[in-house]
């Protein structure tokens, strides 16, 4: 197994990077390796203050970043040498089984659909997030910013998504699958979810429990929950807040510590054809390294393949 990371991307690379890689790296078995993608000679000194030997990791050594704010579709053909770019190619290639990166998001998306492709079947892959429930655990939600436009056919296909993500990496067994909308009857909600509710019914491919309100979001109605990229985005970014004010508050709880991003490190793109991951742009090493280990249990699980035969 080799687990792809690109050490340059974030606000804080490549030092929270590696120092996560090194992490990581304790909670790693044989045959688990970690490949370290980025600039080789910027990140030696962060090994060497550890007192960390960084022949532990193979290194491919590039010379160029893609920065946060640049164009994705731009910057990945401009940039052949970016960490990103070469970390997909080497995905692409089968050198490495996953990729992972707190870079630029719009990047990982195209590099995503650009190298690996979706799979067959996927009409849009869609961005996957940790949603803390109050008794315990999690549910997930779908789609959270690559698709801010959506058609019901489309939400159909991120139940599926959700539901096989949900059982395979946090087993959950036969996970309730709900739509987001603004209210709980069949006809509530927008053109988009009342066309989707009745393609999500008839399907038979997950467990549908009908329509949630963002008042569920955190409760045990549902273990994946359905909605558009724009309105998972501003769910997402909503919560987040919330583990922000406690701490600005000096609230201390252990259901709103659940909120913070570190626990569960990175976001899958579901729907693509191998295990790619992205970080918050303010990935901390405990990020880091959360990440690294959910793209271990991604190719562990075989998730890709599992959902290439729900698609066929």
């Amino acid at each position: 197994m080799k687990i792809g990371l690109d050490i340059m991307g974030g606000d804080f690379a490549p030092k929270a990077n590696i120092l996560g890689a090194i992490a990581a790296y304790q909670s790693l078995e044989p045959g688990q390796n970690l490949v370290l993608i980025g600039n080789k000679k910027e990140a030696l000194p962060f090994f060497n203050a550890q007192g960390f030997n960084p022949e532990h990791f193979e290194f491919i050594h590039t010379t160029e970043v893609i920065g946060m704010g640049e164009h994705p579709t731009k910057a990945i053909t401009q940039k052949p040498d970016s960490s990103i770019s070469v970390g997909f190619q080497l995905l692409k290639e089968g050198k490495i089984d996953s990729f992972a990166s707190a870079g630029n998001t719009g990047a990982m998306l195209v590099g995503a659909m650009f190298s690996v492709k979706t799979i067959e079947g996927v009409i849009r892959p869609a961005i996957a997030t940790n949603v803390p429930k109050l008794k315990s655990g999690y549910g997930i939600l779908l789609d959270v910013g690559a698709n801010a436009d959506c058609k019901p056919d489309v939400l159909l296909q991120f139940g599926i998504l959700g539901s096989l993500y949900a059982e395979h990496i946090y087993h959950v067994n036969n996970p309730k699958v709900a739509l987001m909308s603004i209210g709980e009857e069949e006809e509530k909600g927008n053109m988009l979810t009342q066309t989707a509710f009745p393609l999500m019914k008839e399907a038979n491919a997950f467990n549908f429990v009908g329509n949630v309100e963002g008042r569920d979001l955190f409760n045990e109605k549902a273990d994946v929950i359905v909605c558009d990229g724009f309105t998972g985005n501003v769910i997402l970014k909503l919560a987040e807040t919330f583990y922000i004010l406690t701490l600005k508050k000096g609230f201390k709880d252990e259901f709103f510590d659940r909120f913070n991003y570190e626990q569960y490190g990175g976001s899958p793109i579901l729907g693509v054809n191998a295990p790619v991951l992205i970080g918050h742009g303010i990935s901390s090493p405990e990020a880091i390294k959360n990440m690294i280990l959910l793209s271990r249990s991604m190719i562990e699980s075989g998730l890709i393949d599992k959902i290439k035969s729900a698609f066929k």
